[in-house]
């Protein structure tokens, strides 16, 4: 059999088929690349919806109360789960609490009112310009927001290519 027959029976000769191969590999590659981006920037605005779902949560809470829950995201959980909010939610990708400070400093809510809040969570993507100017960048004067078992201020980078926590305080 010799080359002008092969061909006439339409076959492919090992390099193409290679070729071929090598070419879906790097386009498969390339789409896989994007698309874990894509899933990313989604999970970072389910970050700042379950911001925005807390902060709601928090506000009926103060609107029943005339203060907000004492510090830590135990005591905002049972303050708020089942009344204002149906489960109060975590972090898509760790399961991790996200970060609850009630101001001022000290306050239990017994002697001393708590009457603002901060909540957190850190982002996966950095430099979300839309995303992380909106949020709350104030100085908490010393005290952290614990998120995902990292203490951090809400001013933490802020304005920064890195910036990468996404705070919001009270209405």
């Amino acid at each position: 059999m010799n080359l002008t027959t092969r061909r006439a029976l339409g076959g492919f000769t090992l390099i193409e088929l290679l070729v071929v191969i090598a070419i879906i590999s790097i386009l498969s590659s390339v789409v896989l690349a994007s698309l874990n981006s894509a899933r990313q920037k989604g999970r970072d605005a389910r970050r700042v919806s379950d911001m925005k779902q807390i902060q709601l949560a928090l506000e009926l809470y103060y609107d029943n109360n005339s203060q907000y829950p004492t510090n830590g995201y135990s005591a905002l959980t049972a303050a708020l789960n089942g009344t204002y909010i149906s489960t109060t939610p975590n972090d898509p990708t760790s399961g991790n609490a996200y970060g609850y400070y009630a101001a001022p400093s000290g306050c239990d809510n017994s002697g001393t009112k708590c009457t603002s809040y901060y909540v957190g969570a850190i982002m996966e993507s950095t430099g979300q310009v839309g995303t992380l100017t909106n949020d709350d960048d104030t100085d908490l004067g010393g005290a952290l927001i614990s998120v995902n078992g990292s203490g951090l201020n809400c001013n933490e980078n802020a304005g920064a290519a890195n910036e990468r926590l996404f705070c919001a305080g009270s209405l």
